[in-house]
C-alpha cells in the first residue's frame, strides 16, 4: 500500500478531511481534499460535515479551525509548525492605542495567535482586508501584526487613519527587490505578481499585488505566459496546475517557509492513526473573544 492509499483508507475510517495551505510540500497538496489560502480554508472548515479535520498548515490555522468548529477534532500533522509573525505584537500596544483613540477598530490579520485575536475587533486575511477595513464604521484603524500588509491596505483605503505595528513575515520581508529586478531583466515580458506581505520596495515592482489565491487566479486568467512570483515557493504547485503552459520564476534566494515544509505524508499518516496533536481550545473568555473576530470576518467578507 502506498502512503497515498494509506491516507485515503485512514480518512475513510476516521471520517476525516485534509485541508492544506498553498505553502506546504507539493506531495501534501496533492493528497489534500482542499487547498487554499487562510480565508478559503477557514471558511471551508465551517462548511464541511466531517468529524475530523487534518489541517496541513501552521498553528494559528489550526487554532482558527478549532475556534470555528469546537465540536470537531482538529489534528495538526506537526505540532511545532508555527508562524513567527503570529506572535509579533504585544497587548500593551493594543491597550495604548485604545486609550488614545475612542473610535478605534483593532484589525487583526488572521496570521496571529488566538490570544492576539482576542484583543481585537475583527480578523482579516490578505484576500479580504481591504474590503473589511473599508466597510468598518471606525475611522481609526490599528492593524496588527503585519506592517507591510497594513501599509498596503492603508494605501487602498486612504480615508481611514492607520496606526502601525512592527510585525512582519520573515519570508516576504526578506525578499529582495534587486532579485526581482534581475528577473525582470532576464524575462522582460513576464508579469510580476507579489504578496502584500512583501516590502514596499518589492510591491513597487509589481504588476499585481494580492493574496496567494489572488496570485493564482491572476495567472490562471491571464493571457501572459511568463510570471515572476513574489511569495512562498510552495505556491508553484497550484500555479503549475492552473497554467501548465506558463513559466513561473521565483527570486534567486528561494522564499521558503520551513515551518510549512515540516508537514509530510508520514506525519499525516501518524496523526490519523493515533489521532494525536489534537488542537485544543478551552471555552473561556479568550476563546470566545477570538472566535468573535473570526465570525465577524466571515460576516463582513460576504
Amino acid at each position: 500500500m502506498t502512503k497515498q492509499e494509506e491516507i485515503q483508507k485512514l480518512k475513510e475510517e476516521k471520517d476525516a478531511v485534509i485541508l492544506a495551505h498553498y505553502y506546504v510540500r507539493p506531495e501534501v497538496q496533492e493528497i489534500a481534499d482542499y487547498i487554499g489560502d487562510s480565508y478559503f480554508l477557514s471558511r471551508k472548515a465551517v462548511e464541511l460535515p466531517h468529524r475530523t479535520i487534518v489541517f496541513c498548515g501552521v498553528s494559528f490555522m489550526g487554532e482558527s479551525a478549532k475556534l470555528l468548529n469546537p465540536q470537531k477534532t482538529v489534528l495538526m500533522p506537526d505540532a511545532e509548525a508555527d508562524c513567527p509573525m503570529a506572535h509579533m505584537v504585544t497587548k500593551e500596544i493594543v491597550e495604548r492605542a485604545r486609550a488614545q483613540y475612542e473610535d478605534l477598530a483593532v484589525v487583526c490579520y488572521i496570521n496571529s495567535t488566538a490570544e492576539i485575536k482576542s484583543w481585537s475587533d475583527v480578523s482579516v486575511t490578505s484576500a479580504n482586508a481591504v474590503q473589511i477595513v473599508r466597510n468598518l464604521p471606525n475611522h481609526n484603524i490599528l492593524f496588527i501584526p503585519d506592517r507591510n500588509l497594513a501599509h498596503f491596505v492603508a494605501g487602498k483605503v486612504p480615508e481611514k487613519h492607520f496606526l502601525y505595528n512592527e510585525g512582519y513575515c520573515p519570508i516576504h520581508e526578506h525578499m529582495k527587490a534587486e532579485e526581482i529586478r534581475e528577473l525582470k531583466e532576464q524575462h522582460p515580458s513576464a508579469r510580476v505578481l507579489v504578496h502584500p506581505e512583501c516590502s514596499s520596495e518589492v510591491l513597487a515592482l509589481a504588476d499585481y499585488i494580492g493574496s496567494t489565491s489572488g496570485i493564482i487566479n491572476y495567472a490562471k486568467n491571464s493571457t501572459d505566459t511568463a510570471f515572476i512570483i513574489g511569495t512562498e515557493s510552495g505556491v508553484s504547485y497550484a500555479l503549475q496546475q492552473a497554467r501548465g503552459d506558463a513559466a513561473f520564476f521565483f527570486p534567486r534566494t528561494e522564499p521558503v517557509c520551513t515551518d510549512m515544509k515540516r508537514i509530510t505524508l508520514d506525519k499525516i499518516i501518524d496523526v490519523l492513526k493515533k489521532e494525536s496533536n489534537e488542537m485544543r481550545m478551552d471555552d473561556g473568555q479568550e476563546s470566545v473573544a477570538a472566535k468573535r473576530t473570526l465570525m465577524r470576518m466571515l460576516e463582513l467578507a460576504q
